[in-house]
């Protein structure tokens, strides 16, 4: 029978693995529209990007190693991603810069509502570092949010 530290295990362990799958999703979404917006801010709009990208590539690997750190296995491959992710897939390489900036400003608010929900998983396991991390992460989506909100004022 399973206990209820398992169970808040179980479901640490599934939510850090589906923020595994959002990140790399957000990832290449946003490295997508790196290379791929065009206009009058594609300079600003091209760096604002790539700078949004780092950042979430720099988080990929730590939240993979909370994984195995919990005694678990991450996710195997590009189906796997697909399967856990909450970013939809977008393959129009000519959308407007407007509406680039638009669904990563939705997609990292996705973010931001999953980190908050881990957040009370990580609590209820007892992962002190996850909960701490989940905190930096959770700030940095909310700023992503915030320069893309700001940028399509």
């Amino acid at each position: 029978m399973a206990t209820s530290g398992d169970n808040s295990k179980t479901a640490l362990i599934d939510g850090l693995n589906g923020l595994l799958a959002d990140h790399l999703a957000l990832f290449f979404k946003t490295k997508n529209f790196h290379w791929h917006v065009t206009g009058p801010r594609f300079r600003d709009l091209h760096l604002l990007f790539d700078e949004h990208a780092v950042e979430i590539r720099d988080q990929i690997d730590i939240i993979g190693e909370r994984v195995r750190k919990n005694g678990a296995k991450t996710l195997t491959s590009i189906g796997s991603v697909a399967k856990h992710t909450a970013i939809a897939d977008q393959d129009d390489a000519e959308l407007s810069a407007e509406d680039m900036l638009r669904e990563l400003r939705d997609d990292n608010a996705r973010l931001v509502e999953r980190l908050k929900a881990l957040k009370e998983h990580a609590e209820k396991a007892g992962d002190n570092a996850t909960d701490g991390l989940i905190d930096d992460w959770t700030d940095m989506a909310e700023e992503r949010v915030w320069f893309l909100e700001s940028t399509l004022k």
